[in-house]
């Protein structure tokens, strides 16, 4: 904890609610302080921008894009993000509080790591790391001071200060590289361009770094490291260690590939092919990988230079390697006898080695069991004598449902015959949200959810008044539900909206009630005896039909007889010619109160519909000439 300086934060509240502590560290972007939440009683991490940036836009964007980015992310093994606030010229963040030491402390003290240790580690950041491509973001800092380690082991990466969405990468300044230059990918150096596959790389030269105590390129400029990274490869760790398994070398040159295609193309795939090679490493590998860097370091003549195998008394409890009764008397023997120690030992070592690898009683945990068939991997693993277990089913980035997403103990493990293997099923791949496919066509939809990552499942249909027929009206589960792409995603489609059964009404208020509807409507006269006058004995299309706006449906209505001995005017026949016919005023717009009184003042009876509302919105007939004493039919609407 930085200590040195007097800090003039330090005992401030900021925004009223964060009371400064003490300054945890400086950095060249801002500086981390140690502070208590009066409001909810806990210990956060207040990172504060520097006072010379915060008047920088750029900066500032960037500083507060980290907030959304991290925020949005909702992992484990990243360091939570909970607020973003200003303070007058203070602007900070408000962070989860990490008690522990970042993996640059552990590799200060350790030097290096073992091969399983260094795995074992890349495993939780490239998960969070995941989290973040999947989330379309890019960290563009991944290196050891980025990643914390808890007081209980537990593994966070943090910073995402220098994230940006992956679809806005190619917003970065022309000519500002955004990140540290011992882990910079080609691309980055030569056009600032980062994707998730620049992550992959800076992963690749951290998994280096730990396997050997170095960056893979070292010179005296910060610009010749940079153009050592375009000009040349990383080598395999192992020509520096000694020993480390050619799938460990692999795991470092696939992912530092020049070709950002040939590196595994985000850390989600990363991770799988990491678990797959730490799965199949033997668990005494780095015990073993060790005492013969030992011997090679008591056998070599001296060296001037730092040594990147350390005595086990110098490191930190949870770092330090088991001290063998071998290790003892290697460490009491002088002279001649360390040499007949060390042949002792190595004959023991390489006797038990035969064994190992010849005694029947032993068997590998197949590593193709990671996503077979649980049924068929318990077949497998039975027949090869071991006892089998089934564990609760989890969500898995690279397993579908119904495969195995682990085993304990884990793929590529030697067990005892008899031993039981614990198989933990996939429920299927990590649920996220189901696209909004409201208004496409079925093929569109089934199309967009198929892109998405989603398997379709059945389709139904359903009557609609808002959504055309054919298209579609949701899913189920709906738009934004979380889902399962192992699940299938049913699609439901409409047939329009429902043609009522009007046989038998008003044939002015039946043709009203479909306009309302939005339908175009053809009203044809038809003489049949027995039948209502004026009301609809035939309709097309027939009740229950799906129609949509637009549509034309046909209304067959019944003719009047003509009326006679109604007094000096003959009024009721269909065609007038017995009737007086008088103009029809237009009343469209007009209070519904107004419209009435001035059709009835004019000698029209008056039909008032609709569905609230005071405005005669639509008005049938709405010109020309009808009989006197007919009924006008006008449409109330709001």
């Amino acid at each position: 904890m930085d200590t040195t300086v007097a800090d003039p934060l330090v005992g401030r509240v900021l925004d009223g609610r964060y009371r400064i502590e003490s300054r945890i560290a400086r950095g060249g972007m801002a500086t981390v302080y140690l502070a208590r939440d009066i409001r909810l009683d806990r210990i956060v991490a207040i990172k504060v921008m520097h006072a010379g940036l915060a008047s920088d836009e750029d900066f500032v964007a960037r500083f507060i894009g980290e907030a959304k980015a991290a925020a949005a992310l909702s992992h484990p093994n990243v360091v939570a993000v909970y607020d973003q606030r200003t303070d007058g010229e203070h602007v900070f963040l408000v962070m989860e509080y990490v008690a522990g030491h970042t993996l640059r402390d552990a590799l200060t003290t350790l030097g290096r790591l073992g091969p399983r240790a260094a795995l074992e580690i890349m495993q939780p950041v490239l998960a969070a790391l995941g989290a973040a491509h999947r989330a379309g973001l890019v960290h563009r800092d991944v290196k050891p001071e980025n990643v914390l380690i808890t007081e209980d082991g537990q593994v966070k990466v943090a910073d995402f200060g220098l994230a940006r969405a992956e679809t806005a990468s190619k917003l970065t300044k022309t000519g500002v590289i955004i990140g540290t230059v011992g882990y910079l990918a080609p691309e980055q150096v030569v056009s600032g361009d980062a994707d998730v596959r620049s992550d992959v790389y800076a992963a690749g030269v951290m998994l280096f770094e730990l396997l050997t105590g170095r960056l893979p390129h070292l010179a005296d400029t910060p610009l010749a490291v940079a153009y050592k990274h375009v000009n040349e490869t990383v080598p395999p760790p192992s020509g520096t260690v000694p020993g480390i398994p050619v799938r460990v070398d692999e795991l470092v040159t696939d992912a530092t590939s020049h070709d950002p295609q040939r590196r595994p193309r985000d850390a989600n795939q990363y991770l799988a092919e990491v678990a797959e090679v730490f799965g199949g490493l033997p668990r005494d590998l780095d015990r073993r990988l060790e005492e013969a860097n030992a011997t090679a370091v008591l056998e070599a003549p001296p060296s001037h230079g730092r040594t990147a195998v350390l005595d086990a008394t110098t490191l930190p409890p949870a770092y330090a390697p088991e001290r063998t009764r071998a290790d003892r008397a290697i460490g009491a023997l002088t002279g001649r006898y360390v040499l007949i120690a060390i042949g002792a030992v190595a004959a023991i070592i390489l006797g038990w080695a035969v064994w190992y690898q010849t005694s029947g009683q032993y068997e590998h945990v197949p590593s193709s069991i990671i996503g077979m068939k649980v049924a068929d991997a318990r077949d497998r693993l039975e027949s090869a004598g071991l006892d089998v277990q089934t564990a609760k089913a989890v969500y898995d980035d690279r397993v579908h449902k119904g495969g195995v997403a682990k085993s304990d103990p884990p793929a590529g493990a030697r067990v005892a015959k008899g031993e039981t293997v614990t198989l933990t099923p996939s429920r299927g791949i990590t649920p996220k949200e189901v696209p909004d496919v409201e208004g496409k066509s079925l093929e569109e939809a089934k199309q967009t959810l198929k892109d998405e990552g989603f398997t379709v499942g059945r389709t139904s249909f359903t009557p609609s008044q808002t959504v055309a027929k054919d298209r579609v009206v949701g899913t189920s589960p709906g738009a934004g539900e979380r889902q399962s792409p192992d699940e299938p995603v049913s699609v439901i489609v409409s047939t329009g909206m429902s043609m009522p059964n009007l046989v038998g009404q008003n044939g002015d208020a039946a043709a009203n009630q479909l306009r309302s509807m939005g339908l175009d409507v053809k009203v044809e006269k038809k003489k049949v005896d027995g039948k209502q006058p004026d009301t609809v004995i035939e309709q097309n299309p027939s009740e229950g039909t799906g129609v949509s706006r637009g549509d034309e449906v046909t209304l067959v209505v019944n003719k009047r007889d003509c009326l006679v001995d109604t007094g000096p005017i003959q009024i009721g026949c269909e065609d007038g010619e017995n009737g007086e016919n008088i103009p029809v005023p237009n009343l469209t717009g007009s209070t519904v109160d107004d419209a009435k009184k001035a059709l009835e003042d004019s000698g029209f009876k008056v039909n008032v519909t609709g569905f609230g509302g005071n405005t005669v919105r639509f008005q049938s007939p709405d010109s020309g000439e009808a009989r006197r004493g007919s009924t006008v039919t006008i449409v109330r609407g709001p």
